[in-house]
């Protein structure tokens, strides 16, 4: 199965560090990351889940839930989280799924066999509340997630779906964004962006964050 962007994340039900989930009701009205990490107790890995804990207000600002996954057994991943807490100075408020039947991992194709034929790749997918997927990013197994960009693409995600804007090379909250093509009719464009916009080219529209 290939997951294709605006796909619906496929559904499971898998054990976790917090219990059986059943990750379409897990969700519920809020977003998700899901992400993969090739094992328990890798170094690269550990970084990540505590730093997803320490940017636990920052998703939560933006209503979402994060939820990592690995293909080792619930029992391993209780030892591994108190680790990380230690070393990370951080408190895992968020649960890990126990893939260890890889039915999540061959759900959303997370393992791919030129880099290890037994162990998931960095997967990353970003799921909107109507169970979208809306972004995926796939790393590879010695690669550390910038989790700076996966906010930033919430961030712009949120917006450009609350306004009839897209968001241009290297945006961040703030900064301005592009009326889209799509958007061609003079009074429309007064209605919807009063601060107006200015346009090197006819086909470039940059207008203040209308939300800002």
């Amino acid at each position: 199965m290939t997951l294709r962007l605006s796909d619906i994340a496929p559904d499971f039900e898998q054990d976790s560090s917090i219990g059986k989930i059943k990750f379409h009701e897990w969700i519920g009205d809020s977003w998700a990351v899901l992400f993969s990490h090739p094992a328990d107790y890798t170094p690269v890995c550990t970084t990540e889940l505590g730093m997803t804990a320490k940017l636990k207000s920052e998703f939560d600002k933006r209503n979402v839930k994060a939820i990592g996954l690995s293909i080792d057994p619930v029992e391993k991943h209780s030892g591994w989280i108190k680790d990380i807490e230690e070393t990370q100075n951080c408190n895992i408020g968020f649960p890990i799924v126990a893939d260890v039947d890889r039915k999540v991992a061959t759900l959303y194709d997370m393992i791919h066999p030129n880099q290890s034929e037994t162990m998931t790749v960095r997967s990353l997918f970003i799921i909107d509340p109507k169970k979208k997927v809306r972004l995926m990013i796939t790393y590879p197994m010695s690669t550390g997630r910038n989790f700076e960009e996966i906010l930033r693409v919430l961030d712009a995600l949120q917006l450009t779906d609350n306004y009839s804007v897209a968001t241009p090379a290297n945006w961040k909250d703030g900064d301005d964004v592009i009326i889209p093509l799509t958007i061609q009719d003079e009074a429309v464009i007064k209605q919807k962006f009063p601060k107006g916009y200015e346009a090197p080219r006819p086909y470039l529209r940059i207008t203040p964050q209308p939300n800002k």
